[in-house]
Parts: structure tokens; sequence; C-alpha cells
């Protein structure tokens, strides 16, 4: 504990207490400033370690880390060794700024050389050892007297109405190697805002500056920075909310911007919150804790009612991270697709679905799949998202000091070492299956045949997609899989085995043969079966007929499913996809020519 020994402060006392057996006190520091104490490693076995750790901050700008020594006694007494010898040591110094990271057991801290901000990390492990993890040089202006501690506890906030006068400055990771520090300046304008992130893990940052509307609306109120895992959530109450993508960080659109007109950016609290260790928040007001997280249900009723393209895109992408019960999203999105599939115009909805969602459907378990599986149809966005302009540059990539690396740090190692590389773009597409297909098909005209042993490989690809489908779909379809046997259909699927499996076995490092073969066949099962079901969702929405499409006296239902199917041809032209098996429709003469203009001269079942 630490107390001012009177009221004129002269005096700041740390003191360690051991209360029971013996009344026993330690004075850690007596000195004329402020100190902060942390203990570390606060989880513990059921047996109480020989030796607890405690940093001490001090506001003269240095970190201490204390050794206390303890001892069991008469059973479950635990008393202090030696009181009167604490071993101690210098962890930082001259620092302006520092924020600790209580669940991953990391200090961050910035120092100041030659009026650069660089930004270091101190790693702290359970065998008593602590690491500078790394250095990294921050673009952003500090002043040397100034200091500033993130989450070591809460501060008397008799300021709390001036928060716009204060810079905001924190540092967020995930499980994924992401490391992100987002800043914000001193307010200098009632008009509009500015605050960058840095995304280390790309090598590159963005600083938006977002409008704040009428200057009569003044800022009292600080700006609000969220970890969300994927996403970081940037407010500021009454005014702004912006959901940033920091796995897909490249478009605008992957990201969500609301202004204030939106009912969003009401619901949000008006008071401070603090975002602490993963995606605990402390409000500063009531010192209550939550658990920040996106709410499923919300996002996508706003999926469902929001009117632009770029809320459209971001909202989908948000709503498929979330992960909890994907078959429900799924069926839900679907719901949506085919009741909105005319509104959408700067991207193709369904191609945007299948490829997210199939993107999704194995990302989590898998390292470094992000830089080699697509996450979106959209390559390019230049179309302005309202009340929001951002400035991207290179930045300087973080030094690593250590050699050996585990658990968070060996990902973010590996994404510096992707970005370092300049390495051309990775992410498979089906350009190259499109290709082979062409070449056997042309083969087959000619009367020339590759080898029976690599035909025969391409097939038994094409069944254990087919089998993978059959296992993972519950209820029976209307028409049931692959009835006949197409042999162009069954050559395409198993290309894609073929061609995705040698991609991953080339560029993903550190994975079993087994396991990518599982990955490429869970994947290719995943992007056919979405497009049965955007399919098989309308047939039964419209209540049609399993087998029959009428062309010459048709319904306004029947209409409504062949506008789907034109929609399903057109979104899996470039993407080189089977279509639907099992609907005899793809064949009808009206349909035909649709497919061929397509650039897919495939007549499917």
């Amino acid at each position: 504990m630490s107390f001012n020994q009177n009221s004129t402060r002269s005096k700041c006392l740390t003191l360690l207490v051991e209360i029971h057996p013996v009344n026993n006190v330690k004075v850690l520091k007596a000195v004329d400033s402020s100190i902060w104490v942390q203990f570390l490693y606060p989880q513990v076995e059921s047996h109480p370690p020989p030796e607890n750790h405690l940093l001490l901050i001090s506001e003269e700008k240095y970190i201490e880390k204390f050794h206390i020594h303890v001892i069991q006694e008469d059973g479950n007494k635990v008393v202090l060794r030696d009181s009167g010898h604490l071993p101690r040591e210098r962890v930082a110094e001259d620092f302006v700024w520092a924020q600790w990271d209580m669940s991953e057991q990391r200090l961050y801290y910035i120092v100041l050389k030659k009026s650069r901000s660089i930004l270091k990390c101190i790693q702290f492990s359970a065998n008593e050892k602590f690491n500078l993890m790394f250095e990294a040089p921050l673009d952003i202006t500090l002043s040397a007297s100034g200091f500033e501690l993130v989450n070591f506890g809460c501060d008397d906030l008799q300021d709390q109405g001036n928060l716009s006068k204060h810079l905001t400055l924190c540092v967020f990771t995930n499980h994924t190697g992401s490391l992100c520090v987002c800043y914000s300046p001193k307010f200098d304008s009632w008009e509009k805002i500015t605050y960058s992130v840095f995304y280390f893990h790309k090598g590159h940052s963005k600083t938006f500056t977002a409008a704040l509307g009428s200057v009569d609306s003044l800022v009292t109120k600080g700006l609000t920075f969220l970890n969300l895992d994927y996403y970081v959530a940037v407010y500021l109450p009454g005014h702004f909310f912006h959901l940033l993508n920091i796995q897909h960080p490249d478009l605008i659109c992957h990201s969500l911007f609301l202004t204030g007109n939106n009912e969003v950016v009401d619901m949000l609290p008006h008071s401070p919150l603090q975002s602490l260790s993963g995606s605990l928040v402390l409000d500063w007001c009531s010192g209550k804790l939550y658990r920040a997280l996106l709410n499923q249900s919300y996002l996508l009723q706003f999926l469902w009612n929001t009117q632009l393209d770029c809320e459209k895109m971001a909202v989908l992408h948000c709503v498929l991270s979330c992960g909890r019960d994907p078959r429900f999203l799924e069926a839900k999105i679907i719901q949506w697709i085919s009741e909105n599939i005319s509104t959408c115009h700067s991207f193709d909805l369904i191609q945007e679905f299948i490829i997210a969602s199939s993107y999704w459907s194995i990302y989590p378990e898998t390292s470094n799949i992000d830089k080699l599986l697509p996450y979106s149809s959209v390559l390019t966005w230049n179309t302005e998202i309202p009340g929001i302009t951002l400035v991207t540059e290179e930045i300087t990539l973080p030094f690593m000091k250590v050699h050996s690396f585990k658990g968070y740090w060996e990902k973010l190692n590996s994404n510096l070492e992707y970005v370092k590389c300049s390495k051309p773009c990775l992410l498979y597409n089906n350009s190259m299956v499109k290709r082979e297909w062409h070449s056997l098909i042309s083969e087959e005209k000619t009367g020339r045949r590759r080898s029976m042993v690599y035909v025969r490989n391409i097939f038994d690809n094409a069944m254990k997609v087919i089998s993978n489908l059959e296992a993972r779909n519950l209820e029976p379809r209307l028409t049931p899989l692959f009835q006949e046997e197409d042999y162009h259909q069954r050559l395409l699927i198993g290309l894609m085995v073929s061609e995705l499996r040698e991609h991953l076995l080339r560029h993903l490092q550190g994975i079993g043969k087994k396991k990518i073969e599982q990955m490429v066949l869970d994947y290719i099962s995943k992007l056919l079966d979405l497009i049965c079901q955007i399919l098989e969702t309308s047939w039964r929405t419209h209540h049609l007929h399993p087998w029959v499409l009428h062309f010459r006296r048709a319904s306004a239902a029947e209409f409504t499913v062949f506008h789907i199917m034109t929609r399903i041809l057109e979104a899996t032209m470039s993407l080189f996809l089977p279509l639907p098996p099992g609907r005899p429709e793809w064949s009808h003469p009206v349909v035909s020519p649709l497919t061929s203009a397509c650039g897919q001269s495939l007549h499917f079942i």
C-alpha cells in the first residue's frame, strides 16, 4: 500500500505489510512523489509460490521490481523470509508513458530519444525473468515532461469534464499476433477530430479525420478506444462510432463508421471508459467492470436496416467474425441476401458472403491462413465513406530484441517477417483451376488425355468433397446432391481441391499434410454448400415445387427465384465455382445461355 504522510503531501510512504500471523511492516519507498504498485503473476496454483514479485512505479519516471521471498510455516501460514532485505531490479527508467497488461503480464512504455518516441515492451515470465521484447519508433509527439500511466489503477477524475484536453494512447494485441497502437492528440478543433492507429503487424498506419458536425456541440468527453478482439472500437459519445477491422485494415469498407445521427452512437455510454486486458472495460464513474462484446443480434438487425453499401460490407464481415452459431448466422444472412439482392451496387452480395463465410469457417484454427485465403471479393474501394477521411502511411517495423519466440510472440514475429519480405500476394484464387480445367477439356476434345493416375486422383478429390458435403448436411435437400454423375462438374471440384492443397502445402509451414488436406476439403465443401443453401432457401421461401420451374406462365415467386438463379450465375463467374448441383433448371433453354454468357460453358445437372 502507499499513502500520504500528511495533508501537504510532503512524503509518500509505500509499505509492504505482513498482516498475519506477524504484523510486520517494511517500507519500500518514502519519496516526495506519487507511487503505484502492481503485483505480478496474480494467477497462482493451490500452493503459493516461494517468491512474490512486485512492480513499483514512481512518478520520477522509473519502475523497479521487488523480489519478496516467503516461506510456509505451521501448515498454511505464509510469512516473509527476510523482510530486512528485499532484492530489487530496475526495469525501466526515463519513460513518459506506460501501460500495464494484466492478463498477458506485459509492460509497454515509451521513452524519448532525440525527441523521437520509442515504444518498448517487457514480458514478465513465471520463472522470475523479464525480457525486453521489442523497440518500435512511433511517429507521435510527446512531451519530455509528461507522465501518464494506463491500467495501473484508477486515479481521481477531478478533470473528468475536460478529458478532451488530454491525449489518448493505448496498445492492443490479440491472439492472432496483432499489435496496434491507438493514438489521439489533444483536440485542437471543435469541427473535427484526428486519431491514428499503427498496425505494426501490417506495416502501416492509418490517420483518420472524423467530422464532428455542429460547431455548437462542444466536445467535453475524451476519445475512447476499446479492444474487441478482431476489432478496435473508437468512439466519441454523441458524435461518432468507428469499428476498425484490425485483421484486415487495408480497405476502409471492411470497417464500420457511424456518425452522431445514428441510433448506435446514442446507445453508447457517455461516461469515461477504460479498456483493460482483453475485452474487459472499466467504467470510471461507477467503478464497475464489464466485458465488451459485439452484439450479434443487433448486428443482424443493423444489417437488415442499413442502406449504405459500405455499411453492409462492414457489418456482414463483423457478424461472421462473431463465430457464435455459424449455421444460424448463415441462415439469417442468406435470408437477408435473398430479400436484398438488388439493393447492393458496389459489390456482389453472394460472392462476398460465400468467400467471407468460408474464410471464417477455418480461420480461427490456423495461423497465417489470412495471408493465403481470400477474405473478401473486393480488392479496391474508391467510394467515399460519409463523415471520415484517412491517410495511410508505411511505418518502421518493431525491432525484435529476442531470438526465440513462443505463443503470441511467435505469431507477431511471423506477421512482421511476412511484411519484411514484401512477398507478392499469396491469396488463393481459382485462376489456376480455370486454366487447368480448360486444358483438360480441350485435351478431351482432341483425343489427348493425361495419365489415368492423375485423372483418377482428381475424381477421388471430388468424391471426398461430395462425401464431406453429405456428412455436414443434417436436413434433406430439395434435390439429392450429385444425383447424376457429371464429368465436367466433378473434374472442376477435384481440380479445386488439388490446386488449393498444393497452394497451402507450399506456403503454410508447421502444419501436417493430413490437417491441410482436411482444411482443403472443409473449405471447398463450405463454398459449394453455401451456394446450394442460397438457392434452396429461396426455393423453400417461395414454396416452389422441388422439380418444376415454369417459364411460360411464371408466377411472381418463380420470377423471384429465377432472378436469384441468374445472380448466382453472375456470382460464380469470376470465382469459377461449380453451379448448385441437382437442379435441372440450370440446363433450361432460358438459363443455359446465361451460363455461357457468364463464362462457364458448363451444363450442369
